[in-house]
């Protein structure tokens, strides 16, 4: 299981995370990403690799 986390100060609110998750993790919530699916994280890093201002975090739990 990973722990995905989501910097709102760095968050621009693009959608590359929420466009390019095949686990459909994320969701934009008040204009930022939110990992509401936190749970279905493969660690695929595909958010990690999309995101334009590293805002994203993935930890093992």
């Amino acid at each position: 299981m990973y722990l995905v986390t989501v910097d709102n100060e760095k968050c621009d609110g693009c959608e590359e995370c929420v466009n390019a998750c095949p686990q459909m993790v994320f969701k934009i919530t008040d204009g930022k990403s939110d990992p509401y699916q936190a749970g279905e994280c493969v660690f695929c890093e595909t958010c990690l690799s999309m995101c334009p201002n590293t805002a994203i975090t993935i930890t093992e739990m």
